[in-house]
């Protein structure tokens, strides 16, 4: 008797998991064409194209144009009165990695250790986070899911938004190594940061310690270095091996860092390894913005919605910022990593951009296009050009603006997906408790 209400109980339990999670579920492949017809088509390079028709097939766009005829068969979206985006994509993320912050079994973003470029995020990417779902309705159908550490995190992958699992999601694997790039100021921080700073003895000098810090990091790239030179190994170092595809130039060094000493060392390495180096943060980026744009070196903002780093900055200076790397002819890209919004607001981060120097097109190319560029998969997305994988969004108004911004249509890889998540299960369940219409 007790085995059998064991097994009650748990079948229950079961049913119960069941219904409690979301109902959205991966598309399958579109088995016809899809003409997207009549809608204001926003390439994502600068283009628009008024009353514009959007031809796809077999997960590729395969013609852009006014008046194209549908193939037989083909599914017809009706997109006269609304606007079509590229897909767009988070530059810079843990999505997939930690789901809720106080739930430790939930987060699997960083590594015991403080040099770990072995480690690979993809491989602990949930394909089946809650918040995949709230960054699609929002229109980000791309994320760069990247690990985290206090020094050298590990190995990022670019992965699709709609997928049963991280080998499905997997969109670009293995395209980037994180440094997150020690601190050269004794800057107190938090709320009570200059009381506690007065009660504590005097610290080291951060600079000496960044610096002796750097130098090991150094090092370990200019044994990886001899270490690829030599024939006729006996043992494999997992480590060294990790960094061999950034001296192959098949991986970027996403360097985390926003002070000016800071990304002045990561210029530094650019020019002794010959890295390509991408700065993630970047929010001192403006001060430096020619000799970035001299050293190739581009810039991923991650939040624009804060106060400025330094007490003698503009207040708006993180609202600037993107025109003055813009001007400055930086390869930049717009993200959000505030805890709270997990990424979805993105999109609005580079309205204010808009509203703070860059013209529309500018903003959203920052989110598309030159995003899928700083990740090395603009062959491949970030733009509405025949040849390119067909992530498209469609909205009843602009993208950019938190009020209009209404996504009806989204495809990945020419895949149709649900514009479905739990806030609008949510909203729908208490509309129907309260007979609201």
């Amino acid at each position: 008797m007790k085995r059998i209400w064991l097994t009650c109980l748990t079948l229950a339990m079961m049913l119960g998991a069941t219904k409690a999670q979301d109902n959205v579920y991966p598309a399958p492949a579109a088995k016809a064409p899809i003409l997207i017809k009549g809608g204001t088509v926003h390439v994502g390079n600068g283009t628009v194209l008024e009353n514009a028709d959007v031809l796809v097939e077999k997960g590729k766009i395969v013609q852009v144009g006014a008046n194209i005829q549908a193939p037989s068969g083909a599914t017809v979206v009706a997109a006269a009165g609304k606007k079509v985006y590229p897909g767009l994509i988070l530059p810079a993320s843990t999505l997939g990695l930690q789901e809720i912050s106080g739930v430790r079994g939930s987060n699997d973003f960083s590594e015991i250790g403080e040099i770990n470029p072995s480690v690979r995020s993809i491989v602990a990417y949930n394909a089946e986070s809650k918040i995949i779902n709230t960054l699609r309705t929002n229109g980000i159908l791309l994320a760069h899911v990247a690990p985290q550490g206090s020094f050298v995190g590990g190995q990022s992958s670019v992965v699709q938004l709609d997928a049963w699992t991280w080998e499905d999601a997997a969109y670009s694997m293995d395209m980037g190594m994180h440094i997150y790039m020690p601190s050269l100021l004794s800057r107190p921080t938090g709320r009570f940061a200059a009381l506690f700073a007065s009660m504590m003895p005097a610290p080291t000098d951060p600079t000496k310690q960044a610096l002796d810090k750097l130098e090991a990091l150094k090092q370990f790239f200019r044994d990886a270095k001899t270490y690829f030179a030599q024939t006729g190994k006996k043992e494999t170092n997992l480590k060294l091996e990790a960094a061999r595809p950034l001296f192959e130039k098949k991986q970027k060094l996403y360097l985390h860092a926003n002070q000016v000493k800071q990304m002045l060392l990561a210029v530094d390495f650019a020019k002794e390894f010959g890295f390509d180096v991408v700065i993630i943060g970047g929010s001192e980026s403006w001060q430096i913005a020619h000799l970035l744009k001299e050293n190739n070196i581009g810039v991923i903002l991650s939040q624009m919605h804060n106060l400025p780093t330094l007490d003698d900055d503009h207040i708006d200076q993180p609202y600037k910022t993107p025109a003055m790397l813009q001007k400055a002819g930086v390869l930049f890209c717009i993200n959000d990593d505030d805890p709270q919004n997990r990424g979805r607001n993105m999109p609005f981060n580079a309205g204010t951009a808009a509203a703070y120097g860059l013209t529309k097109e500018e903003a959203l190319t920052a989110i598309t296009l030159s995003a899928a560029k700083l990740l090395g998969i603009d062959q491949k997305t970030g733009s509405i050009e025949v040849g390119k994988d067909a992530n498209i969004v469609i909205s009843q108004g602009d993208i950019l603006d938190m009020r209009s911004s209404v996504i009806t249509d989204a495809f990945i890889q020419g895949r149709k997906i649900e514009i479905n998540d739990k806030h609008i299960q949510l909203f729908e369940r208490y509309k129907h408790r309260f007979q609201v219409k």
